[in-house]
């Protein structure tokens, strides 16, 4: 296997430990693989609200937030963005309120957050809420907030598997469905917007094919992009659908894990093998393996 010409990981759960921290080696791990000509771009399911605080932690790299919703240069800027249309977020909120009693809704937009009174407060940062209120409600004073990029939706009662499941039935193709907590809060993006299709629309622009990309995750969100890339690692941590997905596993994110694998890469490109985990890491068994 050759080593790829960019790299793409995960943050929570993949990149930072479990604590939320960023430890040193992986920082420096990240330097190490730009100096050697090996871009990374960060993939989050995180709002753009939390790009500049993020890259002070983890460095000056390229972004993808909310789920592929935007691009970020290393300065933070954003370069590209995907909106979901207001009134296919209405409509998708109707339909699931009828469908579902008792869920509730947040907002993420470019500028701004808001938030139903029910929602849980344990999902996001106080000061991060302007706008609370209805869906109907917030979306009608919406023009301050700039372009919608994410609809969020809790359920206090359903399992995650079965709320996710009726959630993505009643999206069809007005919107791209998915998870990533562990708790029964779902994700809707634009329709076709996902970690995958704006990491190789962002690949391209480097002139790097898909299956140069080695990418890194741990949340069924990350599945499009680790079956989009040459080079897909599952955190030894991650949720078993990952795990089976993925051709390759890596340590877990408190063994620093990502950095494992990057030294292995970065050793390879200097006639260095065999002083980490190399380009190869674990490899995965099962059907999923590649």
């Amino acid at each position: 296997m050759t080593t790829p010409k960019l790299v793409a990981t995960d943050l929570d759960g993949t990149l930072l430990r479990s604590d939320g921290t960023l430890s040193q080696r992986t920082r420096a791990a990240l330097s190490a693989a730009e100096r050697a000509g090996i871009p990374v771009v960060l993939v989050t399911g995180r709002p753009p609200r939390s790009v500049p605080a993020l890259l002070e932690r983890i460095g000056p790299h390229a972004v993808i937030a909310a789920n592929g919703a935007t691009v970020h240069s290393p300065d933070g800027s954003i370069v590209r963005a995907s909106p979901i249309r207001l009134h296919t977020a209405l409509r998708l909120a109707q339909r699931m309120r009828a469908a579902i009693p008792g869920v509730s809704f947040a907002l993420e937009f470019d500028g701004a957050f808001g938030h139903e009174p029910a929602y849980p407060d344990w999902s996001f940062d106080d000061e991060a809420v302007e706008l609370v209120g209805s869906v109907e409600k917030i979306l009608a004073h919406a023009a301050p907030g700039g372009p919608l990029l994410k609809t969020l939706a809790h359920h206090p009662a359903l399992p995650l598997d079965a709320f996710y499941e009726q959630a993505r039935r009643i999206a069809g193709r007005d919107a791209e469905t998915t998870h990533s907590t562990g708790l029964s809060l779902v994700e809707f993006s634009a329709p076709g917007v996902t970690k995958a299709s704006t990491l190789l629309a962002w690949s391209d622009r480097l002139g790097v094919a898909g299956h140069q990309i080695a990418a890194f995750g741990d949340m069924p969100n990350d599945l499009p992009m680790l079956g989009a890339v040459g080079h897909s690692y599952a955190m030894s941590n991650a949720h078993p659908d990952v795990l089976a997905a993925a051709g390759r596993r890596a340590p877990s994110n408190d063994e620093d894990g990502v950095a494992q694998v990057l030294e292995g890469f970065v050793d390879t490109l200097a006639g260095r093998p065999g002083e980490g985990l190399g380009v190869c890491g674990i490899p995965a068994t099962g059907p999923g393996s590649n």
